[in-house]
């Protein structure tokens, strides 16, 4: 399964996420679980610039405070807070794994269809990297990851929560998947979050995907 981005003309449709910055754009992407392989796929110097440490300047601009998700629809959700320090609103009733070197730090996935699954996977990053604006305003990000992709970029959005900048992308895949993509920077890692399900099935994740997005945080209170 590969990744998506998020064409956020559903401010309306999604009122969790109603603070990310929506940019419209269409475009292609491939896939990728972490973040050192979505840094290269960015693109040549900046990719490299990131994980070496190099400074880069601030483009985003995003002041105003989103707050964290916190419900749990009704019980679709479970609280789970993270040993190494995060936390996040899983699926309930989901197989959780632990761990797959070069892919995942964790992962839910759906008891009766494995393409239905949650994932989050982090790389250290020198601690002159503070945030994700340093790839670029979110909107070229998300149709650079498109372009690499072979799928079609439905929105990019950013929100800044908890004093951290937060992009998201919405992807449609050509597989016949559709993926949502979120990253931050927080405590010398780049974190990479991931939704995943058969595009037929989309409408109906939509929102319990939006909303696990916006529950994570990569630090705890």
């Amino acid at each position: 399964m590969a990744r998506i981005s998020v064409c956020l003309l559903l401010s309306a449709c999604l009122p969790n996420v109603s603070a990310f910055s929506v940019h419209d754009k269409s475009s292609v992407i491939s896939r990728r679980d972490s973040f050192s392989q979505t840094a290269s796929l960015i693109g040549g110097g900046i990719g490299a610039s990131i994980l070496a440490g190099t400074p880069l300047p601030s483009l985003a601009v995003v002041t105003d405070e989103t707050p964290k998700v916190t419900t749990r629809m009704g019980g679709l959700l479970e609280n789970y807070q993270d040993s190494r320090g995060w936390t996040i609103l899983a699926p309930s009733g989901w197989n959780k794994f632990d761990g797959e070197v070069g892919a995942y730090d964790i992962k839910w996935q759906d008891l009766v269809d494995p393409t239905d699954n949650i994932k989050l996977s982090s790389t250290p990053v020198k601690s002159t990297t503070t945030s994700v604006d340093v790839l670029g305003p979110v909107d070229e990000v998300g149709a650079k990851l498109a372009s690499k992709r072979n799928a079609k970029l439905i929105a990019a959005m950013e929100r800044q929560t908890d004093g951290i900048l937060f992009y998201a992308f919405d992807f449609a895949l050509d597989d016949g998947t559709h993926q949502l993509l979120q990253l931050c920077v927080n405590k010398g890692k780049i974190w990479s979050l991931d939704a995943n399900t058969k595009e037929k099935k989309y409408a109906k994740r939509k929102d319990m995907y939006y909303n696990i997005l916006g529950s994570f945080m990569p630090k705890l209170a």
